[in-house]
C-alpha cells in the first residue's frame, strides 16, 4: 500500500499541484464561484416554484397553485435575472478574474469578455408559421423591417435570450472570451496604453489606460465573429456545434463520469482539493449540463441530459468527497480508537451539511493508507450504482439547482423532485457505509503513535511544508 503511495504521490500530486496553479484555471475556477451569488438566488425560485407550482399540480391541487400565482411570477422573475442569463454574467467575471490573475485592470477586462460574448451571438431570428400568410400580413410584416420566406419570418435586432444568455454561451466565453482577455493583458502588461498625468483621479486614469488595449481586443475578436457570419453562422452556433455538444453528450457516458469521481478522490487523498482543481471541468461541462436541465425544465421540455454536476453530490459525495459522512456513522458506531471517536463527534454534525474538511485533516484521511481503498472505492460503487439508476430510468435527473450544504435525503428529493431519488441515496449510504466498516475495524489494531512511522506521510508533510 505504502508503495502505491509513494508512486502516485510522486507521479500524481505534482500533476495536479500544477493544474491547480494556471492562473487561467484559477481565474475560470473564481469566475464559476463569483456566479454563485447568481446561481444560488435562481436555486431558490425554482426550488420554491417546484414547492408551490409543480409538486402541487401533480396532486391536483390547482386551487393552491392558483392563489400562489403571485409568488410563482415573482420566481420567474428572479429566475430571468439569475439561471437564465448565467451566460452572460460569466462572461464578465471569467474576464474580471482573468485580469486580477495578470494583475492588471479588471473592470475593463470584463466589460471587453461581455462584450466579445454579446458579438458571438446571433442577432436575429427565424420562426415557422403553420399556415401560409396572406398578402396584406406579408406587407405589415415587411414595413416593419420583417423578411417573410414562405412560411419562415425572420427579422434583425434581437438576441435569442431563451437559448443562448444561460449555460449554452459558457464554452464561447472560455473560447472568445480567451482570445479578447489575451490581448487586452498583453497589451496592458505591454504598456501599449494611454498615460494619464498624475494628477489625474485614479478611476478616470484606470479607464483610460485601459482604452487602446480594449479597443484592439474588441476589434480582433469583432473580426473573428464577422468571418463566421460570412459563412453563415455564428461563433457560438458554430462552437457548440463543434465543442460543446460533443463534450456535453460525451459527458453522459459512464467512463466520464467514473474518471472524474476517481479523479477527485484521489486528489483529496493527497491533500489537494480535487473538487476545486477539477472544477474547471465540474463546472465548465456538468454545470452547464445541469443549468440546460433546469432552463428546459422551466419552460416544460423534456431534460436533455441525464448525469449533471449535483449528480455526484447526490449520491456518490455524500457528506463531501469521500462520503466521509458514511465513515463518520461507521466509526462512531465501530471504532474503539478514542482520537478518531473524538473527530468523528467534532465532525459528524458539519458532515450533514457536507462540510468534510475537519475529518480530511483532522483524523486525518489524507495520507492514511488504512482508509485510502474506501475512500476511493466507496463513491467508485456509489456513482456506479446511481448511474446505471439514472441511465436506466429508475430515478428522475437533476432538475432544479439545489444549494452544495442542503444535507441528505432532502437535496435528493429538491434536486430531482423524484422520491425514488432519496431511496437510491439511501442505498448508496448504506453500500458506502458497509464498505467503511472492515476499514475502522481494521483501524482498531493501530494505534495512533505508530502512524507516525509510515514513509507517505512524512514524505507528505515535506512536501507540502
Amino acid at each position: 500500500m505504502n508503495g502505491l503511495i509513494n508512486w502516485l504521490n510522486k507521479h500524481v500530486v505534482p500533476i495536479a499541484a500544477r493544474i491547480g496553479s494556471i492562473r487561467w484555471l484559477v481565474a475560470l475556477r473564481d469566475a464559476f464561484i463569483a456566479i454563485m451569488p447568481a446561481m444560488m438566488a435562481g436555486a431558490v425560485s425554482t426550488v420554491l416554484n417546484a414547492l408551490i407550482r409543480d409538486i402541487p399540480n401533480q396532486f391536483g391541487w390547482t386551487g393552491f397553485v392558483n392563489s400562489m400565482q403571485w409568488l410563482i411570477g415573482i420566481n420567474a422573475v428572479v429566475w430571468t435575472g439569475t439561471l437564465a442569463i448565467l451566460g452572460l454574467i460569466f462572461s464578465f467575471t471569467f474576464g474580471y478574474q482573468l485580469a486580477v490573475q495578470y494583475k492588471v485592470e479588471p473592470v475593463t477586462a470584463g466589460i471587453v469578455t461581455l462584450g466579445t460574448f454579446i458579438m458571438s451571438l446571433p442577432q436575429n431570428f427565424t420562426m415557422t408559421v403553420k399556415t401560409g400568410l396572406g398578402k396584406a400580413a406579408i406587407k405589415s410584416l415587411t414595413d416593419a423591417g420583417a423578411a417573410v420566406t414562405g412560411k419562415d419570418v425572420s427579422m434583425w435586432g434581437f438576441f435569442n435570450f431563451g437559448k443562448f444568455f444561460g449555460a449554452y454561451g459558457f464554452f464561447t466565453v472560455m473560447l472568445m472570451g480567451a482570445i479578447a482577455a489575451t490581448i487586452y493583458i498583453w497589451l496592458m502588461k505591454k504598456h501599449i496604453t494611454i498615460k494619464m498625468p498624475d494628477s489625474v483621479p485614479p478611476a478616470v486614469a484606470n479607464a483610460f489606460t485601459g482604452i487602446v488595449p480594449a479597443a484592439v481586443a474588441l476589434y480582433a475578436v469583432g473580426i473573428i465573429n464577422y468571418l463566421f457570419t460570412q459563412y453563415g453562422t455564428t461563433v457560438i452556433e458554430f462552437i457548440a456545434r463543434v465543442l460543446q455538444d460533443p463534450l456535453l453528450n460525451l459527458s453522459q457516458g459512464y467512463g466520464a463520469v467514473l474518471l472524474m469521481t476517481i479523479l477527485v478522490q484521489v486528489f483529496w487523498f493527497f491533500g489537494i482539493h480535487g473538487t476545486n482543481v477539477l472544477a474547471p471541468i465540474l463546472d465548465g461541462i456538468w454545470l452547464t449540463a445541469q443549468l440546460a436541465n433546469i432552463n428546459a425544465f422551466q419552460k416544460g421540455q423534456a431534460l436533455p441530459y441525464l448525469w449533471t454536476r449535483n449528480s455526484f453530490d447526490l449520491y456518490a459525495w455524500i457528506g463531501g468527497a469521500g462520503s466521509t459522512l458514511l465513515l463518520l456513522i461507521a466509526i462512531l458506531i465501530f471504532s474503539k480508537r478514542d482520537d478518531q471517536r473524538a473527530v468523528a463527534k467534532l465532525s459528524i454534525a458539519p458532515g450533514f451539511f457536507n462540510v468534510n474538511e475537519p475529518v480530511m485533516f483532522g483524523m486525518p484521511i489524507v495520507l492514511d493508507p488504512i482508509y485510502f481503498i474506501p475512500f476511493v472505492l466507496a463513491p467508485v460503487v456509489m456513482v456506479s450504482i446511481a448511474y446505471g439508476a439514472v441511465v436506466n430510468g429508475l430515478v428522475g435527473p437533476v432538475k432544479n439547482q439545489i444549494v452544495w450544504s442542503m444535507p441528505p435525503f432532502l437535496n435528493a428529493l429538491v434536486a430531482t423532485m423524484d422520491w425514488r431519488a432519496a431511496v437510491l441515496q439511501l442505498i448508496n449510504m448504506v453500500i458506502g457505509f458497509l464498505i467503511y466498516v472492515p476499514f475502522v475495524k481494521a483501524a482498531n489494531k493501530i494505534k495512533p503513535t505508530e502512524l507516525d512511522n509510515i514513509p507517505s506521510r512524512w514524505f507528505w508533510a515535506e512536501q507540502r511544508f
